[in-house]
């Protein structure tokens, strides 16, 4: 066994893990306060299905011997017949060490599409959502991009940490559950401003960091890939800040803390793919490209009229077709050109075709049977308190009681509406709405 490498590997999975609590937050943040925690539990919950799923039958479908170039064996069902001296084949690491490292790309890919359904699913069926697209989605792409025998690796496709396999696949799915579920109640008539931006400058502060161990820890060693990638994932992350301020400067007069924020997850999305395949200037490019056109394609959800709430597929589809088409021009020591760049798009498009069929197919067989809308009262009142009997603020402790506030004035909200503003003592979930 590597020491150093294992404990790499090791650390780089507790980074990854931190990074979907940081999800919950950049995304929870970004919704209405009275859905403010159901947005945090549509991440959070994923925790704990996939960590189960995976250790069940996930890492054996994914990483366990090949199967005609589809999907692992069942060889590993339960970790069966892995041992605390099982190694890989590969840097003497432990399985164990490799299984929880991927555990945790698992467990993050599906509370991914999560923001695209923000506001409006009963939270039971987004749990069984979850499971069954990760079972019949997640688990055979992962084993096509990354295992021995699957088809896209053996095809030759450069995804060094998931633009296939974690962005494009969450991003195409969460369109397919969001044409199936329907735009929310009042979408393009009425205001759904974030209700916390610090909450989500948090969660990207949190994801940056933690996507550190997501790509340079799939290197898998304490090695100069490792460094490579290290560098040019914060190369990447911060020209899309940049691209993004600079289009939103251009094109709405404004420098935004949302935009800033929503510009360093394109970047990271981007150069996922392929940051141990390009130098500093590539992934300079990659990052400013990302950060211009996801800022572009986020606004073209209004024109084509489908309501991703929170924007997953503008930043992680198109950010992860992005960085998988750049870096096959873009790769370096001989590994670019325009058959590597048939390649990747053999790979782009391969994955969003079943991605968005198997996940269309599986949202309308829930929307039908048991249902994946929540109700008109449910979702127009707030999803916290319909599905976790709490509110995200208790505002009835602060100020003094209701009959004995007076009326603040009106005033204009940053979307130009004029919206009422109320003492504390008058908040309440259906007057927070913004």
């Amino acid at each position: 066994m590597n020491g150093a490498d294992t404990a790499f590997v090791m650390l780089s999975a507790f980074l990854v893990m931190l990074m979907t609590p940081g999800l919950a937050f950049f995304y929870g943040g970004m919704v209405r306060v009275k859905s403010a925690l159901n947005m945090l539990m549509m991440s959070f919950i994923s925790l704990g299905i996939l960590s189960v799923l995976w250790v069940l039958y996930g890492y054996s479908l994914a990483f366990g011997p090949d199967t005609g170039g589809v999907i692992g064996n069942l060889d590993f069902v339960g970790l069966k017949g892995i041992s605390v001296e099982t190694l890989t084949e590969k840097g003497g690491i432990p399985v164990l060490a490799f299984a929880l490292f991927q555990m945790m790309f698992a467990i993050l890919t599906p509370a991914l599409m999560s923001g695209a359904l923000a506001d409006r699913v009963k939270f039971g069926a987004w749990a069984v959502f979850i499971a069954v697209w990760a079972t019949l989605v997640y688990f055979p792409v992962a084993h096509w991009v990354w295992a021995e025998g699957g088809w896209l690796f053996e095809l030759g496709v450069i995804d060094f940490a998931g633009g296939t396999a974690v962005h494009i696949n969450a991003g195409v799915g969460a369109l397919a559950a969001v044409l199936v579920v329907g735009k929310r109640i009042g979408f393009k008539k009425e205001p759904m401003r974030p209700h916390s931006i610090p909450l989500v400058v948090l969660g990207a502060a949190l994801l940056w960091f933690g996507w550190f161990g997501f790509n340079a820890g799939s290197a898998l060693a304490a090695d100069g890939t490792a460094a490579t990638m290290a560098m040019n994932t914060q190369l990447a992350t911060g020209a899309a800040v940049l691209g993004w301020l600079l289009y939103e400067r251009i094109r709405h007069g404004a420098f935004t803390t949302l935009g800033a924020a929503s510009g360093a997850i394109a970047g990271l999305v981007a150069i996922t793919p392929a940051g141990a395949n390009v130098n500093a200037p590539g992934a300079l490019a990659i990052g400013v490209v990302a950060g211009a056109v996801c800022s572009w394609a986020v606004s073209m959800k209004f024109k084509l009229g489908f309501d991703d709430s929170l924007d997953v597929v503008g930043v992680h589809l198109v950010g992860g077709v992005i960085g998988t088409l750049m870096v096959g021009f873009l790769a370096i020591d001989g590994d670019g050109g325009l058959a590597q760049f048939g390649k990747q798009a053999t790979g782009a498009f391969a994955v969003m075709g079943y991605s968005f069929v198997v996940a269309w197919i599986i949202a309308k067989l829930i929307h039908v049977t048991i249902g994946f809308r929540a109700d008109e009262d449910d979702e127009t009142s707030g999803l916290d308190r319909a599905y976790h009997a709490e509110t995200a603020y208790d505002f009835s402790a602060v100020g003094g009681s209701s009959s004995s506030a007076r009326p603040a004035p009106a005033a204009h909200g940053a979307g130009g509406q004029q919206e009422s503003v109320a003492t504390p003592g008058q908040l309440s979930d259906k007057k927070v709405d913004a």
